[in-house]
């Protein structure tokens, strides 16, 4: 009796068909527009930064080689019909093991891998084939059609694979905006690196630190650094310590910004302090990093004393710190700086008044988050 019938691989080339295009639009799209960051930082980390990661050419070549090893392995296999999709497998897991990349990247521990999760995946996908392969010997149905049971299932198979390399792969939204901003800083795109995730309120220390360092080198770092989420203490406002940490962008280009690398581990705080006793009033960037620590630690009274140090206490005065001077002449009774404007005032008392409607704080947190979630007077009260 012979089951091998001679219609089948002529009917089966609509599956292998759509199978090819579902895998080659999925990894195109997954590598250039998903995962190119990532794939840069594992380049940047694995060559010592000697080499670049170039997203078009790598997204080609990745891409072609996983198809060629599927290729490879449908040679092998001679998988068709209902399971074809499965000899796709390998070439998934390779997909979803390059860009499963730490969040905590370093030259010794740069993927999450775990190689017996690996080992026993494979030994799984073995198993399916062997059984797959044996099946399809006595497998009568040669209607593969688009609406074909035998095609959706291969459509399923690629869809739950699909789904695994999503889960497996790292799709942590502030590690992409981190590794995006710090790319944008490294071409000099200032602007560009601030609208990097500037829509979303997820962040972190690292993240943080980045935007600070983007909005120096604009100048505007005292007006527009709680226009983003500051989920950072003081501590980590730079690379000076674990705390927080850069992945492309050298740390010396904010040192070298600043003024002078630390020969030492030293807290940020500490560290502008010195610069400032050392070049008092010669360096703008460190004044405007010390008063936004200061700021961020809630510090208003060194805060109000540096600042007339190094600033004419006028309208002129960058918008936040014009904000925590208002703030500040309404919390003291005796201020060593009294700062009015009556814009400004007006809406500090609008703020207030607002702030009584509500009794249950949350409540109040949303109401004000609403109308004043970019001033200092909103982090000053409700950012953890």
């Amino acid at each position: 009796m012979n089951f091998n019938y001679p219609n089948k691989n002529g009917s089966t080339i609509g599956i292998r068909l759509m199978c090819a295009i579902v895998f080659l639009l999925f990894s195109v799209c997954w590598l250039y527009y998903f995962q190119a960051e990532v794939l840069g930082i594992v380049q940047h980390e694995l060559s010592g930064g000697v080499t670049k990661y170039h997203p078009y050419i790598g997204t080609l070549i990745i891409t072609g080689c996983l198809f060629l090893l599927h290729i490879l392995i449908y040679f092998i296999s001679r998988l068709n019909g209902r399971t074809h999709a499965l000899t796709y497998l390998p070439s998934m897991l390779i997909l979803a093991l390059m860009t499963d990349v730490c969040l905590q990247i370093s030259k010794n521990h740069i993927f999450s891998i775990s190689w017996w999760l690996l080992v026993l995946v494979l030994v799984i996908w073995l198993f399916a084939v062997f059984v797959a392969r044996a099946y399809q010997i006595t497998e009568k149905d040669d209607s593969f059609h688009f609406l074909s049971r035998p095609m959706w299932i291969n459509l399923l198979i690629m869809a739950l694979m699909i789904l695994g390399v999503s889960f497996v792969s790292n799709t942590n939204a502030v590690f992409h905006y981190k590794v995006m901003a710090e790319s944008k800083l490294m071409k000099g795109d200032y602007n560009g690196a601030l609208l990097i995730g500037k829509k979303s309120q997820e962040s972190d220390a690292s993240l943080t630190m980045i935007r600070m360092y983007a909005l120096a080198k604009k100048n505007r770092l005292g007006d527009e650094l709680f226009r983003f989420p500051v989920t950072c203490k003081s501590n980590q406002i730079l690379p000076t310590d674990s705390l927080s940490q850069l992945m492309i962008l050298p740390a010396d280009s904010i040192y070298y910004f600043l003024g002078a690398r630390p020969a030492r581990k030293i807290v940020p705080k500490h560290y502008l302090e010195i610069l400032l006793r050392k070049y008092p009033k010669s360096n703008k960037n460190v004044i405007d990093y010390l008063l936004c620590c200061y700021l961020i630690e809630r510090d208003l009274d060194n805060f109000a004393d540096k600042v007339s140090k190094y600033y004419t206490i006028n309208d002129n005065l960058p918008k936040h710190y014009r904000e925590a001077l208002i703030l500040y002449t309404h919390m003291r009774s005796h201020p060593v700086v009294v700062y009015h404007e009556p814009v400004m005032e007006e809406d500090y008392s609008n703020l207030q008044e607002l702030e009584k409607q509500y009794p249950d704080f949350m409540e109040r947190k949303g109401k004000v988050e609403d109308i004043y979630r970019e001033t200092y007077w909103y982090y000053f009260t409700y950012e953890n």
